[in-house]
């Protein structure tokens, strides 16, 4: 298999945790520089995608929504806000039916804030909140806010107490701290009974793959990572052409931008990146536009090859 920088996209198994993934593809790669683009708690199972290579460098400039698709369980309370964890309270459920239990979950639509669980990897005075909670530290965690894009109930049982969702949110959204409010808005008990993830930065299930799959595939020579240049479909491109913009821009030297060589309105939002490649559609990182001179100014530069 021809080894080039880009990203793998695994489909984690239950139980395995993200850095075991890293780990495992560092091996059947034969390469050191892998990173994974945000943790996935070993008990949720889904796409995992790893960066390979300088594709590490471009992981912030992904897009960060996630899709989910879980399985809340009312009327149970646990230390660790999922199914997993000691249950420390138990709580009947209200009947209702779907129209009412869709209302109560307006709750956590659009810009919330959320206390993460217990068992999660918060910093708290720079150790995981984790780490603290197994050694039976006593620590409190601040809500944070997080965007929850589209909430939708897919099923309701009213005799199990379990319903079935699609959640689309920002990073860093714990849906385990939605299983545990919800059950507080309905004046029960909840937590996350299971969880899968679908999509994340821009990657779908359908470009997944097992690591078990990955060996035999490696066997075969088979191409399997993905382009880091196809990752950033999502950011606007700006081609240089010219020699001396290829040589000013390799150097880290900010470059005079005119009409004449792209559309100058599209990019004045000083704010969002633009990916920068070449006549052959190579690419040569990541770069903004100075606020000051309106000029091209590089951020993250490649190495020529």
């Amino acid at each position: 298999m021809k080894i080039s920088d880009g990203f793998i996209i695994v489909d984690k198994e239950k139980g395995c945790t993200s850095h075991d993934c890293v780990k495992e593809i560092r091996k059947i790669l034969g390469i050191k520089k892998v990173g994974h683009t945000g943790t996935l708690d070993p008990q949720v199972t889904g796409i995992l995608p790893l960066a390979i290579g300088n594709a590490t460098r471009f992981i912030q400039y992904l897009p960060q929504r996630k899709i989910y698709l879980g399985q809340i369980q009312l009327g149970i309370r646990t230390t660790t806000d999922d199914i997993q964890g000691e249950v420390i309270n138990k709580k009947n459920w209200p009947i209702m039916s779907s129209h009412q239990l869709n209302k109560y979950l307006d709750n956590f639509r659009g810009l919330i804030k959320q206390v993460p669980p217990n068992v999660s990897s918060v910093h708290i005075n720079g150790e995981r909140a984790y780490k603290k909670f197994l050694k039976n530290e006593e620590f409190v965690l601040t809500a944070k806010e997080v965007h929850v894009h589209e909430l939708v109930l897919k099923n309701w049982n009213q005799k199990n107490g379990v319903l079935e969702i699609k959640i689309s949110c920002s990073s860093g959204t714990y849906i385990r701290s939605i299983a545990r409010d919800l059950g507080k808005v309905l004046y029960s008990e909840g937590c996350l009974l299971c969880l899968k993830r679908i999509n994340a930065c821009g990657f779908d299930e359908k470009n997944s793959i097992k690591i078990s799959d990955l060996k035999k595939l490696k066997e075969k020579n088979s191409e399997i990572i993905i382009p880091t240049i196809y990752a950033l479909d999502h950011i606007s491109t700006l081609v240089l052409t010219e020699q001396m913009e290829l040589n000013f821009w390799r150097t880290g030297r900010e470059i005079e931008l005119n009409n004449d060589n792209f559309l100058y309105s599209a990019f004045l939002n000083y704010k969002k990146p633009i990916k920068i490649i070449d006549s052959k559609k190579n690419l040569l990182g990541i770069g903004f536009i100075n606020p000051v001179n309106n000029n091209l100014k590089p951020k993250l530069v490649l190495n020529a090859k």
